[in-house]
C-alpha cells in the first residue's frame, strides 16, 4: 500500500494541498455538510492522486473525512461489498453507487 507521505512527495501534488482541510471533514451528513461533501468530492475528482488516496483510506480503515472522493460511509460500504464478494476491500477503482 502506498503511504500518504509518498503521495505528497511525488511529482504530482494532490489537488487538496492548497484547500482548507476542514472542507474534507464536514460535521454531519445532511444540510450544509452535504454542500461541503460535494465540494470536497469535486476537488478529489480533479486530483491526479485520487485513486491512490482512495486506496490508502480504504486500506487503512480511515474512519473520518472525504478521501479519494469517498466519504467514510461510502468507504465502509465499499469494504462490505468487497468482503461479501470475496474481494479484499481495497479495490481502488470502485466507485460508490450514486443512486
Amino acid at each position: 500500500m502506498v503511504s500518504l507521505r509518498f503521495l505528497w512527495n511525488t511529482r504530482h501534488r494532490p489537488a487538496c494541498h492548497s484547500e482548507d482541510p476542514e472542507l474534507f471533514f464536514p460535521v454531519g451528513d445532511s444540510g450544509p455538510a452535504l454542500v461541503l461533501i460535494a465540494e470536497a468530492k469535486a476537488v478529489c475528482g480533479r486530483c491526479p492522486l485520487e485513486r491512490e488516496c482512495r486506496e490508502w483510506a480504504v486500506g487503512t480503515g480511515e474512519s473520518a473525512g472525504v478521501w479519494g472522493g469517498l466519504t467514510d460511509e461510502e468507504r465502509r460500504a465499499l469494504c462490505r461489498r468487497e468482503t461479501s464478494t470475496g474481494g479484499d476491500g481495497t479495490t481502488p477503482s470502485a466507485r460508490p453507487y450514486d443512486g
